[in-house]
């Protein structure tokens, strides 16, 4: 790890932590960059409202944006749509909670959030930082010089951070509180005890269903419809919309690709003869940084390397491809060096990188940097204590709170001018060197091993869409869409054409930022949510390499599924119980097994020593209404009605109830085990207070 990366984490650990505090898997994105233009309905900022009280775009898109700053770069495109869905639901979360922490009394002092920060159990991003790895102790001392230096520069994201702590603690009280309030009386505990001994052992013949064919039943949406309204709860849906869409594709071409390659090899001979390698690359516009200083042969980590390393000191090797670029490798020079070093430093800086923003900020003046350094390096000459100065001078938090001390140092971790220093010179070498972040007093502690490192500069060129690839794509794109303005139109149109294929993105929610798959598509969102179901985009969309027409097949509101939609999930459901109905009818009211067995020519099966608690026969599967059938004192002896099952229709004959008690099992051991069970209640909570509120998502407007 470089000393920027080093500077860099020791702050960054802050937001971080404040956003795992907030929420659990809260991931950053950068959802609404560029996205400034055409974002309001008329003059509304209205982005929901949760029980009346609106949530505010700007106020959501400050809170993204928050974050989008620090971890710009580092996120996918998932990532980047469970942000948005993760910051709503925080938003909405803070109205409901918000309330009901007020009702309750649910506070927290300035006592408790210090406990917080200081205490047994601090932010696990605090205590990964601030734990010495020697003793194992939380250096309470370390988190709060940092926390100190944090609030005095980014005050707004101390706040949140503060903020997300009082939060995090108050919903801990709450689901405490909740979990808390579980009790399991001692008859509630005696009564499953009891039903958890029995077992039960009968006699049964089964007509599968598999008996009826599948072509011999009709399933309507009427069928369909009874079914979802008598399992409402489990047949709810959000509001969604679906589309078939046709690509034309937009990704580099053939020629683009050798275009790419030309351009390289065109490049080579200056590359190879140039002196001045780091403005070669930058004037090239080359993806790959060069890194000015020695990396051992065992941390270079490249396509073809073994044939890299081959080629001479100042050859070339190359062009291949390297994650869509073409590349082209340079020895600039080669030599042995210690596998590691151990070094220790103190570092004046000059500048610092801003953990937010990204962005680098002047710390010191150059002259009074080097003045400091110079003037460190004569007072240890003269005895003056290395450690004391550290604490006291050094600005690199990523050692100085170890004495300075960096360890294990591989070759290629460190900036180019300390790497060199630190791997080019003996142990015992004392000295001040400048980087981008200051001036450094370094001295080399110990060195190990040795191997092979190279100095490679690496030209690589990406390989791009041409302006004619691109205007092709989009050409065909835009034809086919004001040919087709209608669904009709549009599936005429494919079944004459079976070069182009229709394809699905199904479930597309209001607030999503990609489109299934297809990757980052929010102006395809937004047309989707004003169109209708039948209209075909009027233009194409341009998703990732592809341009996208369009057309809505599927508009779901929130509430209970349709047939149309409930279909696929419950069709074998219903079919089945139909098939229930005309096997129980033609079975009528049996009153012998072996009469049920020859009419239906199926054996006569047992099953022993079955639990209430368990209800699974061997061989057939978890049948509840079968082996509830079997603990009914009324049948036992005689044959029962016919029992509708999940794969079949069931006549019984009910033998005996007896009891198996568990040693390990005992009443307070049941009891408790009762109560845990119960506890998990508080996490559930919240999802009642929200079925229980009134929450209006506007997102599809913006």
């Amino acid at each position: 790890m470089s000393v920027i990366q080093r500077i860099r984490d020791k702050a960054a650990w802050l937001i971080f932590g404040a956003i795992a505090l907030a929420m659990i898997g809260f991931i950053v994105t950068d959802a609404f960059q560029g996205r400034g233009r055409g974002l309001f309905s008329g003059s509304s900022t209205t982005l929901g409202r949760v029980n009346g009280k609106k949530i505010d775009y700007m106020d959501y898109q400050k809170r993204v944006k928050l974050l989008e700053d620090q971890y710009r770069g580092q996120l996918n495109d998932y990532m980047r749509q469970r942000t948005q869905e993760n910051v709503w639901n925080q938003m909405v979360e803070e109205i409901l909670l918000g309330k009901v922490y007020n009702s309750l009394g649910l506070y927290i002092t300035d006592k408790e959030i210090n406990d917080a920060l200081y205490g047994s159990n601090p932010p696990e991003q605090l205590r990964q930082q601030f734990t010495d790895p020697q003793t194992g102790q939380y250096d309470v001392a370390a988190a709060d010089r940092a926390i100190k230096e944090f609030k005095k520069r980014s005050p707004q994201q101390y706040e949140s951070f503060i903020t997300s702590i009082i939060e995090t603690r108050q919903r801990d009280k709450y689901l405490s509180m909740i979990s808390n309030t579980a009790y399991v009386p001692k008859w509630m505990a005696e009564k499953t005890l009891a039903e958890n001994s029995q077992i039960s052992a009968f006699s049964y013949v089964r007509i599968p269903y598999t008996t009826v064919p599948d072509s011999a039943i009709k399933v309507t949406d009427d069928d369909i419809n009874e079914f979802v309204k008598k399992h409402e709860e489990e047949y709810k849906q959000e509001k969604s919309r679906s589309i078939a869409y046709v690509a034309f594709s937009a990704a580099p071409s053939a020629a683009d690709s050798a275009a790419v390659r030309d351009k390289l090899n065109s490049l080579a001979d200056e590359f190879k003869s140039t002196d001045d390698i780091k403005s070669f690359l930058l004037r090239t516009s080359s993806q790959i940084p060069f890194y000015e200083g020695y990396i051992s042969k065992a941390r270079i980590q490249v396509p073809f390397k073994d044939s890299i390393l081959k080629v001479p000191v100042g050859g070339l090797y190359g062009p291949y491809l390297d994650q869509g670029n073409y590349v082209m490798a340079k020895i600039v020079a080669a030599k042995q060096l210690p596998d590691t070093v151990k070094v220790r430093h103190i570092l004046i800086g000059t500048e610092q990188q801003d953990p937010q923003s990204g962005q680098r900020y002047r710390v010191r003046e150059d002259s009074t940097a080097k003045r400091i350094a110079d003037s460190i390096q004569l007072a240890i000459r003269n005895g003056a204590n290395f450690d004391s100065l550290v604490v006291k001078y050094s600005d690199d938090p990523g050692s100085k709170e170890k004495g300075g001390v960096y360890d294990s140092i591989p070759s290629g971790q460190m900036v180019p001018a300390f790497n060199d220093f630190i791997f080019g010179n003996p142990v015992g070498t004392k000295g001040v060197i400048l980087t981008d972040f200051g001036y450094h007093y370094i001295e080399i502690l110990s060195q190990k091993g040795s191997a092979p490192a190279y100095k490679i500069a690496y030209l690589a060129l990406p390989i791009v869409t041409s302006p004619l690839t691109d205007n092709t794509a989009s050409g065909l794109a835009s034809q086919f869409a004001a040919e087709n303005r209608s669904a009709k139109q549009f599936d005429e149109t494919l079944t004459k054409r079976p070069e182009l294929q229709k394809l699905i993105v199904s479930d597309i929610h209001p607030g999503d930022y990609n489109v299934g798959d297809l990757g980052p598509g929010r102006d395809l969102v937004k047309w989707l949510y004003e169109a209708d179901k039948g209209d075909v985009s009027d233009q194409p969309f341009s998703i990732g390499d592809k341009y996208i027409v369009a057309e809505v097949t599927e508009i779901n509101d929130e509430g209970v599924m349709s047939a149309q939609k409930a279909r696929p999930m419950v069709e074998s459901f219903v079919r089945n119980h139909k098939k229930a109905k005309q096997i129980i009818e033609k079975l009528g009211t049996p009153n012998n097994l072996d009469a049920v067995a020859s009419a239906n020519k199926q054996p006569i099966q047992r099953a022993d020593s079955l639990s209430f608690m368990s209800p699974f026969i061997p061989n057939v599967g978890q049948e509840l209404s079968v082996i509830g059938a079997s603990f009914n004192k009324q049948w036992q002896g005689k044959v029962t009605p016919p029992v509708e099952g999940t794969t079949g229709v069931f006549v019984l004959k009910p033998e005996s109830i007896s009891a198996k008690p568990n040693p390990n099992a005992t009443l307070e051991s049941t009891r408790l085990t009762m109560e845990q069970q119960l506890k998990g209640v508080g996490f559930r909570a919240l999802d009642a207070i929200k079925r229980a509120a009134t929450i209006k998502d506007y997102r599809e407007k913006f």
